[in-house]
């Protein structure tokens, strides 16, 4: 297939630049198994649950990944953690004038045009496209990015990270910090709702899948097969299999909240068709030929034209409903992206 299969034209003013006041007034789409549409509040999803269902959440947590800082010759130097590879270092993409050596050394700073303080971290090597960073001060770098970091919101939020944002990009159950973009589907439960589920009767599990900056990377091969896959960290307890288990035996459907909990439960039931428990890096690229294999329906928010999660998304439900529910979503005036709408979205019959 494409890549230009997956294209949309999107008005810059549908993309969301700040959470609604409330995390459940975001609106919900939801595409049934048969490609009809119903426009509704996030507020009203108990009412499209059933009490034998299972939602799996991600229950990573955001870092304030984003870091500022100067060379010893003054020079700006921008970073991104990538991913957390001990107490005190950390991969990272590191945006300078010229590209860092190994034995550099870059004084943080609280934001771009601050002096630096006394804290520092050296490029120790590279590992493809990332730098590998120690902490040169002794401080874990955890401690670091808590008095110099930034939450790291996506490219196409124009604005700097702002003092809500430290709560709002943030799911209200994460609970396993590393990652470096929130799994955006969860951002709109709140307590009561998670309470008000539980109530029916659904059930819920967990699974953890850090959220690389490589979510973001675009599709830059024509054809979307050459496409390479950036891995991330996923963790598949046995607490889940068995949840997946014990719904299947009822009738019951599986849904992930998000993407990524689509990305971790099928990554477990690749080697043997069925789910099992599973701790390791996963690649697991998904687009349309993709046979699912333990997720009946997904909630997700609305994803970029020509992105793999919106080839995820076309995978699960057909391109074309999924096309034709975004020109819905557009023409209805959805917000889209990390801060906007949601999608609630079942497997069509017989898929």
């Amino acid at each position: 297939m494409k890549r230009s299969d997956f294209h949309y034209e999107l008005p810059a003013g549908l993309i969301a630049q700040h959470p609604l006041p409330g995390r459940a007034d975001s609106r919900l789409l939801a595409l049934d198994c048969h490609g009809g549409i119903t426009h509704r509040h996030f507020a009203e999803l108990p009412d499209v649950l059933h009490p034998d269902d299972l939602l799996v959440f991600n229950d990573t947590r955001v870092i304030p990944a984003r870091l500022w800082g100067r060379k010893a010759s003054g020079g700006r130097v921008e970073i991104l953690i990538e991913r957390m590879t001990g107490s005190h270092s950390a991969l990272a993409h590191v945006r300078a004038s010229k590209s860092p050596k190994a034995g550099t050394r870059i004084f943080l700073s609280v934001d771009a045009d601050a002096e630096p303080g006394g804290d520092e971290l050296v490029v120790t090597g590279r590992e493809g496209d990332l730098f590998q960073l120690s902490s040169a001060s002794g401080r874990p770098v955890t401690e670091l990015l808590g008095e110099f970091g930034h939450m790291p919101l996506p490219p196409y939020i124009g604005r700097g990270d702002e003092a809500l944002d430290r709560e709002r990009y943030q799911t209200v159950y994460g609970v396993n910090e590393g990652a470096v973009a929130a799994p955006t589907a969860g951002l709109h439960f709140t307590q009561e709702l998670l309470a008000t589920i539980d109530a029916m009767g659904v059930r819920r599990a967990t699974v953890t899948l850090h959220v690389g900056a490589g979510t973001f990377q675009p599709v830059r091969a024509d054809e979307i097969e050459d496409h390479v896959m950036h891995a991330e960290h996923i963790e598949v307890g046995e607490a889940v299999v068995r949840a997946v288990g014990e719904t299947r035996a009822r009738g019951g459907r599986v849904i992930a909240v998000g993407t990524t909990s689509v990305r971790a439960l099928e990554s477990a039931s690749l080697a043997s068709g069925v789910i099992e428990p599973f701790s390791g890096d996963t690649d697991i690229f998904i687009y349309p030929g993709y046979t699912f294999r333990s997720v009946d329906a997904m909630l997700t928010n609305f994803h970029l034209p020509e992105s793999t999660l919106l080839m995820l998304v076309s995978a699960f439900a057909g391109r074309d409903p999924i096309m034709g529910a975004y020109a819905e979503a557009i023409a209805h005036g959805y917000r889209f992206f990390s801060y906007g709408d949601a999608m609630l979205i079942e497997r069509p019959t017989g898929n």
